[in-house]
């Protein structure tokens, strides 16, 4: 279970503004973008899950909309339901590649093909 310090508040608070400073407003799950308006939905979640670890970086921080830091945190609570286990950051870490499809690639031939 991750350490909540007793002035979490406050320091939630600081890490909060240092966070929506250093990054967009997007959300780092579903890409979901915000407005100042609406900026109260997007959280700043720790990665590490230690909220004593808050580096000036920002480097165990990501923003996630209130539905994607639910589902991270929902890992924990059905990973010790059904006996599996989750690592803190450990999908933030998978190498997820890059794409490699072009869907535009033969636009222009396409394009072509179907004025003659």
């Amino acid at each position: 279970m991750a350490y909540i310090p007793k002035n979490y508040a406050r320091l939630e608070t600081d890490y909060r503004e240092k966070a929506l400073k250093l990054f967009p407003w997007v959300c780092g799950r579903c890409s979901r973008e915000f407005v100042y308006s609406n900026l109260r939905e997007l959280t700043v979640h720790h990665m590490d899950h230690d909220h004593s670890n808050n580096p000036p970086d920002g480097s165990n921080w990501e923003l996630l909309c209130l539905y994607c830091h639910d589902n991270e945190h929902s890992k924990y609570t059905e990973a010790d339901l059904y006996g599996s286990t989750v690592v803190a950051g450990e999908d933030a870490q998978k190498d997820v590649g890059v794409a490699t499809h072009n869907p535009f690639a033969d636009l222009k031939a396409m394009l072509d093909k179907k004025k003659r």
